[in-house]
């Protein structure tokens, strides 16, 4: 099991700065660990969130914290790059990932997550600094990175 480390107050601070608004959008937080990202997220108007965590205890616990979202939140536990290959619904509006530091199927991740991004949408890849992948823009915040596709 990966060690878990959550988004950081002010990074996540910085990434609903970023988005300005998530109202009626759809949007996937890929490796939800706590699922604090996707819960904001709802918070702020987000119509649908799917929380996608491959570790079943982690999931279980995201399931206890969004039951007060009723089917606007849905938990999933699954490998983030296996969900988006074998992913059939509407394309989402905003995807977030979060990947452990030493992942290394980023390749895989980014270009799944753009094929399921609706047009005009946005993919934020969080992720160690010294890493690029050829995103429309970067943002650092001290060792951390969020790189943006818009679509």
């Amino acid at each position: 099991m990966n060690t878990l480390r959550p988004t950081s107050a002010k990074v996540r601070q910085a990434l609903f700065n970023i988005l300005y608004s998530v109202e009626g959008d759809t949007f996937l937080d890929l490796f939800a660990g706590t699922g604090e990202i996707g819960i904001t997220a709802l918070k702020k108007g987000a119509d649908k969130v799917v929380f996608v965590e491959k570790d079943r205890r982690r999931a279980g616990n995201i399931r206890e914290k969004v039951k007060q979202f009723g089917d606007r939140a849905t938990v999933v536990s699954r490998d983030a790059v296996s969900f988006l290959k074998n992913y059939r619904g509407k394309p989402f509006n905003v995807i977030f990932a979060d990947p452990p530091y030493n992942y290394r199927h980023y390749d895989k991740l980014i270009n799944g997550a753009l094929e399921k991004l609706s047009e005009g949408g946005v993919f934020i890849l969080e992720h160690r600094q010294g890493k690029h992948f050829g995103a429309d823009e970067e943002r650092k915040y001290g060792d951390t990175v969020l790189s943006l596709w818009r679509k």
